[in-house]
């Protein structure tokens, strides 16, 4: 039993921006006593967090490398009704017992699971056992919290890795297989070759509403299986998830300037608005920490998360155009479309990064949405 739990920062939540700034402190500022606590069992819970080569900076990957579970060197492919292409970055890919291995080598008795928190404030954490931590400062990273400041579709998903009866011949990631009958929004199947007998198969949707039927999801990707000439013999892994997909609302109400408490991660709104994946801002969040005083934490952390919303403005006008002028059923021909550029303009836009060139040869040409609809739900005030 820890009678003293005293420690200079105290991070709460062990999901990928939590544990993720634990490594950084414990290789940048080894001084720094931390605690990362941690509700369950597992650090990571249950994901798998995939990245394009060009989504980390080269400086940064010191702190993601270990944590690979798969690389496809050889770049991805997407596939649309009249369109394949085959894109060179690199992809990678972390499961999440990767993560939670070594957040145990590298932390130790830092990493505390089973603490669930009753309550935190600016310098302590109450658990639910009854114990109490003082910090100089606290990390609030537990993941989304309540997104109902925020103007929201969603992106959500069920994943399936399938062990086959023989091999299934792929080089190479499917990143969007958008060939598929259009289901509840932009349907698209995503498709990782684990090993030369296994895959990871997950059926996703760009959708008006959270709902997750997970049993109709699960015969998708079933049916999309045996449509590839797939003999299953065992799902060897699932899972399945919902993000936001931010095309507006009040940052100021999502996370008010009274609020004492450092964040990181999607519960600080550092997610790419536009395709809800984290993991590039969580590994540079984790980083920028390391060079902060810990003191003032929560006031700097709040200002980066505030620069952060301001900069994904053009990608919440673009998430407003798909969800508000595209109809549902025609959501894929924009992707299909962005799918034609520049493979720099596409690694840009996925890293956050595009620059103002980039952002008018995405809206620029025949537009794949009626222009009406999209002169409308860019001026509808409702959405804003």
């Amino acid at each position: 039993m820890h009678h003293d739990l005293d420690c200079d920062l105290a991070i709460v939540g062990g999901g990928l921006a939590g544990s993720l700034t634990a490594l950084a402190f414990a290789k940048r500022r080894p001084d720094v006593r931390l605690l990362l606590l941690e509700r369950d069992e597992a650090f990571g819970g249950n994901h798998l967090w995939s990245f394009f080569d060009d989504d980390i900076r080269p400086e940064e990957r010191w702190l993601i490398e270990p944590l690979v579970t798969r690389r496809w060197a050889k770049g991805h492919e997407v596939r649309f009704p009249g369109h394949r292409r085959v894109l060179d970055t690199p992809y990678n890919s972390i499961a999440s017992p990767r993560l939670d291995a070594r957040v145990r080598t590298v932390l130790g008795a830092s990493a505390l699971p089973h603490a669930g928190v009753r309550s935190l404030a600016p310098t302590g954490v109450e658990l639910t056992d009854g114990r109490s931590i003082r910090a100089k400062a606290v990390i609030d990273a537990r993941g989304p919290r309540d997104l109902s400041p925020l103007r929201c579709g969603w992106q959500k998903f069920v994943g399936h890795r399938l062990r086959l009866d023989n091999p299934h011949g792929l080089e190479r990631p499917i990143i969007m297989d958008a060939s598929v009958e259009q289901i509840d929004g932009y349907r698209f199947v995503y498709v990782l070759p684990w090993d030369a007998n296994s895959v990871f198969v997950e059926d996703t949707y760009y959708s008006d509403d959270p709902q997750l039927d997970v049993g109709a999801l699960d015969k998708r990707i079933t049916a999309y299986a045996a449509g590839q000439g797939w003999q299953v013999e065992e799902i060897v892994h699932r899972e399945q998830g919902v993000l936001p997909v931010v095309y507006g609302g009040d940052f100021e109400r999502f996370w008010p300037k009274n609020d004492p408490v450092a964040r990181a991660g999607v519960g600080a709104g550092l997610f790419h608005p536009m395709t809800g994946y984290s993991l590039p801002d969580a590994v540079a969040t984790a980083l920028w920490l390391t060079s902060q005083p810990l003191e003032g934490l929560a006031e700097a952390s709040r200002a980066r998360a505030a620069a952060h919303w301001q900069a994904g403005g053009y990608y919440r006008l673009l998430g407003k155009m798909l969800f508000g002028a595209a109809k549902p059923e025609q959501r894929w021909r924009i992707f299909e479309r962005f799918y034609r550029l520049s493979p720099d303009l596409i690694g840009r836009f996925y890293a956050g990064r595009s620059t103002w060139a980039d952002r008018i040869r995405i809206l620029c040409g025949k537009p794949p949405v009626p222009i009406t609809g999209a002169m409308r739900a860019l001026l509808n005030q409702s959405v804003q």
